[in-house]
């Protein structure tokens, strides 16, 4: 059986889990200096990058 499916099915789950906890910390972050807002904002919005590329590797690699 191919990874891939098992990938888009996990990228899908986990980047519908990441938005929810990102956009609920999100709402805390606006009532804050906009500097920290903006840091949040930036990190937040690159961190997703980090699994997903693992997961990619992860599925087109065979052992």
């Amino acid at each position: 059986m191919s990874r891939t499916p098992i990938a888009i099915i996990a990228a899908i789950v986990g980047l519908i889990v990441y938005l929810f906890v990102v956009l609920a910390i999100g709402d805390r972050v606006l009532t804050l200096h906009w500097a920290v807002q903006a840091l949040y904002f930036v990190i937040a919005g690159s961190l997703w990058v980090l699994p997903i590329r693992w997961l990619m590797y992860w599925s087109v690699h065979k052992r």
